[in-house]
């Protein structure tokens, strides 16, 4: 096989069926940074083994899709199923996917003992020290919340929520909306008749010294906001 062409593959029933495939728009589709399958494919070939050259039976495909046309199988093959990376994009993936998941991590766990989140280069360093593998498919949330438990055992790390008061002043208030609820959940909230808006919203602790500072440059500093709880 080539190496410019790599396999996507799908189980269903027992059965395996693969296609062949170029690495990076079978990957943009995967991604959905493509709306179509015709450029990912090499051919429009379903096999039960791509590397021996075996084809699929049409009963076989027809039984497990539904359908004779590869193209929308390919939409599902591509988008449940395995992809075979490069090299070269796992590595570039694996390493995105670990910054997010490092951000994540600093942006949502604080240090007990001060309350204060971790910088991004600890994490990194504790991350390191107990060998967490990244999975470059799989979810950034669902990998930091494992990667938090292993880091237990070298970091103190809790997940500790707040409540935070924010009062807004009616120049700003329309634009900051969208911004503050991108922080947390806003339980409380009441605009005034001088037409400021106050606001409850709940955030993780480590979002806080961040959501200041955003909220101080789009109000220029007018903005009130203190922790009450």
């Amino acid at each position: 096989m080539s190496k410019g062409y790599t396999v996507a593959r799908i189980s269903v029933d027992g059965k395996d069926f693969e296609l062949l495939v170029k690495p990076e728009p079978a990957l943009s589709y995967r991604e959905g940074k493509s709306t179509s399958t015709s450029n990912a494919l090499v051919a429009e070939t379903v096999f039960s083994d791509a590397s021996k050259g075996t084809k699929a039976s049409d009963k076989d495909i027809e039984a497990a899709f539904k359908t004779m046309d590869v193209q929308k199988i390919a939409e599902v093959i591509l988008k449940r199923g395995t992809l075979q990376l490069t090299a070269e994009q796992r590595k570039r993936m694996v390493e995105e996917k670990r910054r997010q998941i490092i951000a994540f991590i600093s942006r949502q766990a604080v240090d007990p003992r001060t309350k204060l989140p971790h910088p991004p280069t600890r994490v990194e360093q504790a991350l390191e020290q107990v060998r967490f593998s990244v999975d470059p498919f799989k979810n950034v949330e669902e990998q930091a919340n494992e990667a938090i438990k292993a880091l237990r055992s070298v970091l103190a790390l809790s997940i500790e929520r707040i409540s935070v008061s924010v009062h807004i002043p009616a120049q700003h208030a329309g634009r900051t909306y969208g911004t503050v609820k991108s922080y947390g959940t806003i339980t409380r909230e009441a605009w005034q008749s001088d037409g400021s808006w106050s606001a409850v919203v709940e955030m993780p602790a480590g979002l806080y010294g961040p959501f200041l500072e955003k909220l101080g440059n789009m109000t220029r500093g007018n903005a009130e906001a203190q922790i009450i709880k």
